[in-house]
Parts: structure tokens; C-alpha cells; sequence
């Protein structure tokens, strides 16, 4: 399970001697695909590679829209790009980014997906907490050493357009759109070409589950966020490209929930399909 760390937490670690985990910037802007790595060229926490949201936590984009924004990466690929950067099956893993933690937990989420048994950590408030607490940035890239990632694909964590179309309206099923309440109802799209969401799907904005300073907030608190759901009902948590709602994945996770899966192709993927139904306004 993902556990978010506080900055000095984050600090003790890096000062600890551990040798076995490596660092990830994952900093992205949707509007801007080439910011985040130009922020890491500029500085980053001492030590982090950067991982990129669409060229390393992403597949390639269908012409037909399907499969979303931001495709689940082929397994073998994204072992292969881990093993790279110095990720093994059991490395300790610590991420952040600027972003409110969704880019850093997209990348936690990709490495639950692919079996990875090692610990998995993101820090709270990301490079700007690091900053403010007077931490040092460096411009310097790290040369990691190669090793091994082999993928062993949790199949149940993700689900597609026809796994949720079949589950709309059954009562052991919840689905969770995790954008902006005006881009769930429908009100507004700033990005995708139709507005709305997924029939008979609740609005939970991922955002509401981290307190001021980007901690998730704790069980009983998501409980509250959840209430109605019963811990054994199926949970399925879509957004716009299958990013932001990763945080609310870890954080029904972190409440007891155990049978929660992701829309990875999400709202942008839903729409790809003409037939699928698009409802707006609020949810009974």
C-alpha cells in the first residue's frame, strides 16, 4: 500500500544511508508536456530522476481516442523504463511532484499494477514543501545503475469502457468520478470534447482526500468522503485520463476497501465510444 510522508520525513530518509530506493520527480502540467521536465532540468531534490507522465507513465495515444489521454504503457515497456532508472520488484520507492500528488500516485498506482512488492512512498506537498522547508535543489542528473524489473500484471486492478458499461446501475457496484464537481455535472469541459460523466456514477474530487499540507487524510476521515459504500462492494474510480483518480484509488484503499479498480482510460476513453451514454447534473 501507498503511505505519503511528510517533508521531514522525506528528509530523514534521504539522510539515512538507505541505498536501496530511488527518488522520482514526476512534475507535469497538461497544458504544458514539456514544463515538468524543464522544472527538473532547472532543479530537483538532490538525487531524483525524472519520470515523464506521458513518455514514461503512458502509452501511445489512439488516433480514435481509445484507450484515453493517457493510455496504460505496454507492461514489458514500462518494466523495462523502470529497470532503467534503478527500480527493481522490491526498491523503495519515494515520489512527488507539483501537482497535489495525482502525478506522483499514477505512477504508485502503475507500479501496484505491475506486481511491484517493494515500499512505496510520496511526499506530501512535493518540491514545493521540499523547498520551503530549506531544502537544497540540484540540477545534476543521476546515473543510475540498471537492474532487473519483471512484471507480474495484477489483471483486477484495471478495468475498460465495457467492464464499467456492464456494471452501470447494480447495486454491489459504485463507480466515482473524481474530477471537479462543474466538470462531473457537466457544467463546464475544459479539456474533452463532450461534457458529463460515466451513468449512475457518485462525485468524490480526488482533491477533498489530503489535508492542508497534502497528507492523505486519515481512515476515518475517507470514511466520512465514502459513506454508503460497503467495505466488500466493487469500487470503480475514473477521471479525465486516469491520473487524478489514482489518489482517490489510495485513499479507499487506505480506508479498508478492498475491491477497488481504476477506469484507466477514464472519461476521455469513455467518450471515444458513440454508443456509450453520458448523464449530467447530480446522482441520486
Amino acid at each position: 500500500m501507498v503511505k505519503f510522508i511528510s517533508v521531514n520525513e522525506l528528509k530523514e530518509r534521504l539522510s539515512g544511508g538507505q541505498q536501496s530506493y530511488v527518488l522520482a520527480d514526476c512534475r507535469f502540467l497538461l497544458n504544458d508536456p514539456a514544463a515538468g521536465e524543464a522544472v527538473y532540468a532547472a532543479g530537483h531534490i538532490p538525487g531524483a530522476v525524472y519520470v515523464h507522465l506521458e513518455r514514461d507513465l503512458s502509452g501511445p495515444k489512439r488516433p480514435d481516442g481509445a484507450g484515453g489521454r493517457h493510455p496504460l504503457p505496454d507492461p514489458s515497456k514500462l518494466a523495462v523504463r523502470l529497470g532503467s532508472l534503478g527500480i527493481g520488484n522490491g526498491t523503495t520507492v519515494i515520489a512527488y511532484d507539483d501537482q497535489g500528488g495525482a502525478y506522483a500516485a499514477r505512477l504508485m498506482w502503475l507500479l501496484q499494477w505491475l506486481g511491484h512488492d517493494g515500499e512505496r512512498l510520496i511526499a506530501a506537498g512535493g518540491f514545493a514543501a521540499w523547498q520551503a522547508s530549506g531544502g537544497e535543489s540540484s540540477a545534476a542528473v543521476p546515473s543510475p545503475a540498471a537492474v532487473q524489473f519483471t512484471p507480474h500484471v495484477q489483471e483486477g486492478l484495471a478495468v475498460d469502457a465495457a467492464y464499467v458499461r456492464e456494471r452501470i446501475g447494480r447495486s454491489d457496484v459504485t463507480i466515482i468520478d473524481s474530477r471537479e464537481a462543474p466538470r462531473y455535472r457537466g457544467e463546464i469541459e475544459p479539456i474533452d470534447p463532450k461534457a458529463g460523466h460515466v451513468p449512475s456514477a457518485i462525485n468524490r474530487f480526488w482533491k477533498e482526500g489530503f489535508d492542508e499540507d497534502g497528507m492523505l487524510k486519515p481512515a476515518r476521515s475517507q470514511l466520512e468522503r465514502f459513506a454508503g459504500l460497503a467495505a466488500d462492494d466493487e469500487i470503480i474510480v475514473y477521471c479525465g485520463s486516469g491520473v487524478t483518480a489514482t489518489p482517490n484509488f489510495f485513499a479507499l484503499q487506505s480506508a479498508g476497501f478492498t475491491n477497488v479498480k481504476l477506469y484507466a482510460g477514464s472519461w476521455s476513453d469513455w467518450i471515444s465510444y458513440e454508443g456509450n451514454a453520458v448523464a449530467t447534473g447530480e446522482e441520486e
